[in-house]
């Protein structure tokens, strides 16, 4: 039988991995360089009410997790009050056996809260009341949070158009220890074929200060509000391509389509794909012109269940997986730009854990002499940023890329309580370094395992994105 309580050599399954965690990765500060906590919230940093709603105010795994459950949506999303929600989730705890909710609560409870024994509906009024008390005696806020977390720096997520307000704000205060940046995120410009298209134009157009009549006038647009990012210090981008076949196209071409796109015609597939990779390409070169490294998040399914989609709203539980970017269609964008010479550097996403491998040979085809790691792959992220998902991807996609040259782990949550997932990547990372050891298939000098370590999980992303 196992413990009844929290264990500090979870997932530590050899005692050479145990001895690299605790020596080389436990203590190394975060940079989170890919998340999506909301500026506002950082900056008016007010104290949190109750665990509640530090953990379902915007958590849409947990809210996926209970609609399996059958529990009501009043319950999730809907009018109940934190204290309501709280204890329904609770009881679905002891059920998630597996599911990385269960050790992730399980991680937040205990270094947040100091308590170690596992939720669930017996004793959730007690860790509810316990909880409570320790927000209020200490005061427990956004920026407490990532202070106790040591995250030295984090990137949030906004779209091209923000006035990046609170992000100016946040600068100002000294009081806030954590570094605060973010990262450009120009999908409302990339889905022409979208109703908001149009509208989201003149949004654009007005933030920018110029008007978009064309193509052209759009990127122009989106250069002027990428120097205005990169006056503020970021050098990351981020692009959400749910699918894209590589077309082939002229400028006319895009043009024309951007014309149709605006005015709210109906696109043809092909029209759609011509678009997006003249955007892509387009936004690749601004990318490599203001030293911008260029993320891709490739495949993904959203929006899936329409009719809840339409009754709660999007980005809420119902996004999945899918595989209709083929990886010669990435390939080909790689392709064009390394003929243009105007490749950025660039990280691959493959939300299809069936992709990882494939993408991870794609990435190292188009490094060269110039930067470590030029095009890599990045951490699994989504629905792969659990135990089970990071072994998967050192295991094999670290067979077909140096696993020692990537820049680690990212939250990619909504959540101040999530950056234990950093916690749970490391010690990932030391077991199977450690069964490498112990099965005789490394056995360099352990400074290098201490490099790799402190490489993957601090130094990496700080020397990748120029911090």
């Amino acid at each position: 039988m196992g413990s009844d309580c929290f264990s500090e050599e979870f997932l530590l399954t050899n005692p050479t991995g145990s001895r690299l965690y605790h020596s080389y990765g436990e203590r190394l500060p975060i940079v989170d360089y890919h998340c999506h906590l909301e500026a506002r919230e950082i900056c008016e940093n007010r104290e949190f009410k109750d665990l509640g709603e530090m953990w379902l105010a915007h958590d849409h795994y947990k809210w996926r997790a209970m609609r399996t459950f059958g529990i009501s949506e009043e319950y999730i999303t809907g009018t109940k009050s934190y204290y309501e929600k709280f204890l329904k989730f609770a009881q679905i705890m002891p059920y998630l056996a597996g599911n990385p909710l269960y050790i992730w609560c399980a991680l937040e409870l205990n270094r947040y809260f100091d308590i170690e024994e596992p939720l669930g509906p017996d004793n959730a009024e007690d860790i509810y009341r316990r909880t409570n008390q320790r927000i209020r005696e200490l005061h427990m806020t956004p920026g407490w949070c990532l202070e106790q977390s040591g995250v030295e720096l984090l990137s949030t997520t906004e779209d091209p158009a923000d006035s990046l307000e609170y992000h100016m704000k946040i600068k100002e205060n000294a009081v806030l220890k954590t570094r605060i940046l973010t990262a450009f995120r120009p999908d409302r410009a990339f889905y022409c074929e979208r109703k908001t298209f149009p509208d989201y134009m003149k949004i654009l157009s007005q933030a920018a200060g110029q008007e978009i009549v064309d193509f052209s006038s759009m990127m122009g647009a989106l250069e002027q509000r990428l120097a205005f990012f990169a006056e503020f210090g970021t050098t990351v981008s981020d692009n959400g391509i749910a699918h894209i076949a590589w077309e082939e196209y002229t400028e006319a071409q895009a043009e024309d389509i951007f014309q149709k796109a605006a005015a709210g015609e109906q696109l043809s597939e092909v029209e759609i794909n011509r678009y997006k990779s003249a955007f892509l390409i387009e936004m690749a070169k601004l990318y490599k012109k203001y030293h911008f490294v260029m993320q891709l998040h490739i495949g993904t399914y959203l929006d899936a269940n329409h009719r809840k989609v339409q009754e709660i709203g999007q980005s809420t539980g119902f996004d999945c997986v899918d595989d209709s970017t083929s990886v010669k269609s990435v390939g080909r964008i790689l392709n064009r730009l390394t003929e243009l010479d105007q490749l950025p550097k660039t990280i691959l996403y493959p939300l299809n854990p069936a992709q990882m491998e494939p993408f991870a040979v794609l990435a190292a085809g188009f490094c060269d002499g110039t930067v470590r790691g030029k095009v890599q792959l990045g951490a699994p992220w989504w629905f792969n940023d659990q135990p089970f998902g990071i072994m998967r991807q050192f295991g094999g996609a670290g067979n077909l890329y140096p696993l020692s040259l990537s820049v680690g782990m990212l939250t990619d949550s909504r959540s101040f309580l999530s950056y234990p997932r950093h916690e749970l990547y490391r010690r990932c990372l030391c077991s199977y370094l450690g069964e490498l050891v112990e099965r005789g298939e490394y056995f360099s000098d352990e400074k290098y395992l201490k490099e790799i370590i402190e490489g993957i999980c601090y130094r990496n992303v700080k020397e990748y994105f120029g911090w």
